[in-house]
């Protein structure tokens, strides 16, 4: 099968979970900004597309953070930047839970050959570079923060909790429609599998490519790196995981992409409130 081959009802299906992807990411981000401000819908579009785009050169998209903050003046930016981190951290989260399960299931059952050597110093140089950035940080310039750093903590106490169960609710359903959509894929390029099994495979591959640092010309290069490699344990051909990625990276990020890019012509500095 190819991508012509595809009908136009298979694709209008396509097209409605991405919509809906990114409509469930545009809600959340509007729960999340409502512990200060009270946006709009077409707001918070603007402002999730918009940052989608500026901060696609940057490693694992991080300039989303300051992209978003400069939405708002400049006394709300560094409750915007933790608002966005809380938002990230539940879809990583929901990724991480289901993608521990999934991992756990395939390894079991598939027993792929992986270089555990290699992955101990990967994750051994993460650990001493992050403890001497714990040990960097705590100097004076920690202490001058410390006022800063303890309104934020408070700020995000004070965050309710139906606001934290609506952004993790959201993040959720959004894992659920990508995954589905991946699988969704699947069928379409006539690959039988079960769900549940495709499901291990899915998890597996967006919990291992999340931790990869990548820029978005490459995340389809990444994603379908690890994706061949466990799929084809499965016995799906290279082609069509490869077709696959390529459509679900189109469709998630490079149309919304387009659409962010006019919303980054019309961006204006918000006037400082008093």
């Amino acid at each position: 099968m190819s991508f012509s081959s595809i009908s136009v009802n298979a694709l209008l299906i396509l097209a409605f979970l991405s919509i809906f992807n990114w409509f469930l990411e545009i809600r959340k981000w509007q729960a999340l900004v409502s512990s200060i401000l009270k946006i709009s819908f077409i707001e918070a579009k603007s402002q999730s597309l918009g940052a989608l785009t500026a901060s696609l050169l940057t490693p694992n998209r991080i300039g989303d953070y300051g992209a978003k903050a400069l939405y708002y003046p400049s006394q709300f930016r560094k409750k915007i930047m933790v608002l966005n981190l809380l938002g990230n951290t539940a879809q990583m989260g929901i990724t991480t839970i289901f993608g521990a399960v999934g991992f756990m299931y395939f390894t079991l059952r598939f027993h792929p050959e992986l270089n555990y050597s290699a992955t101990f110093l990967w994750l051994a140089g993460i650990g001493i570079i992050s403890l001497l950035l714990i040990w960097t940080f705590k100097t004076k310039w920690l202490n001058n923060q410390k006022k800063t750093i303890s309104n934020l903590l408070n700020f995000v106490r004070r965050i309710p909790n139906k606001i934290i169960f609506k952004v993790v609710l959201f993040s959720l359903l959004r894992y659920l429609i990508f995954s589905f959509q991946f699988y969704y894929l699947l069928f379409l390029f006539g690959v039988e599998m079960s769900y549940f099994e495709a499901m291990i495979a899915i998890s597996s591959m967006y919990l291992l490519a999340s931790i990869m640092p990548s820029i978005f010309i490459f995340d389809v290069v990444i994603k379908g790196g690890v994706a061949v490699y466990l799929f084809g344990l499965l016995g799906v051909p290279e082609f069509i995981i490869l077709s696959i990625v390529t459509l679900m990276w189109i469709l998630n990020f490079v149309f919304p992409s387009f659409i962010g890019s006019y919303h980054v012509l019309r961006f204006k500095l918000p006037k400082t409130v008093s």
